[in-house]
């Protein structure tokens, strides 16, 4: 019995880390309606093209908010690098937004949404 149970606690403990590791395509779905990060990324680009930047910048803050919950949950099956890449496409285009800047809000919603994408791949 101890033999087993020597042998038994590595396998299953080795086994539990690959399941964490492996879960970022299914930890990064939404949980509910507070946390769908490309909803939030595809909702902003509609409404950046539309200029509507009071809602942009209301959204910008749903956006960060979505992505801080997000990061609790894959921040042990992603690469932190590509979380730094995405924090950091929010942070600039929080300035974007303030700037009514209509090509750089874009253009960081549309690296933000391909760094969303790469997540769990």
């Amino acid at each position: 019995m101890r033999k087993f149970i020597v042998s038994a606690i590595p396998i299953v403990t080795l086994m539990l880390f690959v399941c964490i590791m492996m879960s970022g395509s299914f930890l990064k779905r939404p949980f509910g309606k507070n946390d769908d990060v490309q909803q939030a990324i595809e909702k902003m680009i509609e409404d950046v093209n539309n200029e509507d930047w009071d809602k942009v910048a209301v959204e910008v803050g749903d956006l960060d908010s979505a992505w801080r919950k997000v990061i609790k949950r894959i921040q042990f099956s992603e690469e932190r690098d590509e979380i730094n890449y995405l924090t950091s496409n929010i942070a600039r285009l929080r300035g974007a937004v303030s700037a009514k800047n209509k090509s750089d809000a874009l253009m960081e919603l549309n690296d933000a949404y391909c760094h969303w994408k790469e997540l769990g791949k």
